[in-house]
């Protein structure tokens, strides 16, 4: 697949989206500085700045954006979004420490074929993160970020995995959501059925997320992704991956869109390889990245 696969005229979409440091430290002392370093940015992006705000795991944040506000429901043309969650998933596992790419050893291997291990079996307190983490702790041997992106979709032909898939995903963070404020809960008739939809009812945090995006590609751009905020990097990229970054950049001016989506398709151009082999990257986050664009 393209890495720009996905990356469509602003205004096809628009008619689509109106229809719908010390030498001598062994190399455990490392590791346990750079644990020290990944829990500490783990706490920063959580807080996200503001305390007050509401909290929003990767997996919310993308649905959020695939929401009609309205109608309270994604997109029925749009079939990424599925698997897009579940890289969201696994990206929020390990930017909370518990799982980790396996080390490359003496012969460097590339990141699809490196295994997803598990780091820590602590719970996370969200119920599709523990659920996950579960499946993966069970799992022996471990599989490679790809693999577990299709188990967890349920996109495997084989039918030993299919007990890996995460069902009602969509309905579960919608549901979060509710509880935080953020939509509500309706019922809609479509003839034939009734849909249960869940309608935006706290448009500031919407406005808030659709912002922050825009401000990061805009306003806040480094041109260096090992610069951005870890959290920030993975909502961009899983928002293009789940076909629903267009939301975020609907409402900017011919100039400002089309800067955007040059920023975009620049971060999806980078060579993941290399950026994961750079000092302090997080290596899940660009393995992720890569089982996108295979």
């Amino acid at each position: 697949m393209n890495r720009t696969d996905g990356l469509v005229r602003r205004a096809v979409k628009t008619r689509e989206n109106g229809a719908e440091g010390a030498s001598g430290l062994n190399a455990n002392t490392l590791d346990d500085n750079q644990d020290s370093l990944d829990n500490k940015d783990q706490e920063d992006n959580l807080d996200d700045g503001d305390s007050k705000e509401t909290r929003l795991t990767l997996m919310e944040e993308v649905l959020l954006l695939g929401l009609k506000d309205k109608e309270g429901y994604t997109s029925f043309w749009n079939d990424c979004i599925s698997s897009g969650l579940r890289g969201c998933i696994l990206i929020e596992l390990g930017i909370r420490g518990r799982v980790m790419i396996e080390k490359t050893g003496m012969r460097r291997r590339g990141l699809c074929t490196r295994k997803l291990i598990l780091k820590s079996d602590q719970q996370t307190g969200d119920v599709l993160l523990d659920e996950a983490l579960k499946h993966i702790k069970e799992t022996d041997p471990p599989e490679t970020v790809q693999s577990w992106i299709e188990y967890l979709s349920g996109e495997t032909w084989n039918p030993l995995k299919l007990r890996y898939q995460l069902k009602n995903v969509r309905e579960r963070l919608a549901k979060n959501l509710v509880e935080k404020g953020v939509l509500t809960t309706e019922k809609q008739n479509f003839l034939l059925f009734d849909m249960t939809t869940h309608p935006l009812s706290d448009n500031v945090v919407k406005c808030r997320l659709v912002k922050k995006i825009q401000d990061a590609v805009l306003s806040k751009w480094v041109n260096d992704p090992q610069r951005m905020d870890k959290r920030m990097l993975a909502l961009i990229f899983l928002a293009h991956a789940s076909d629903v970054i267009e939301n975020a950049f609907a409402p900017l001016n011919d100039d400002d869109y089309e800067v955007a989506m040059k920023r975009v398709r620049e971060l999806l151009d980078l060579d993941f390889e290399t950026e994961a082999a750079k000092p302090n990257a997080n290596e899940i986050l660009w393995a992720v990245f890569m089982a996108f664009t295979k």
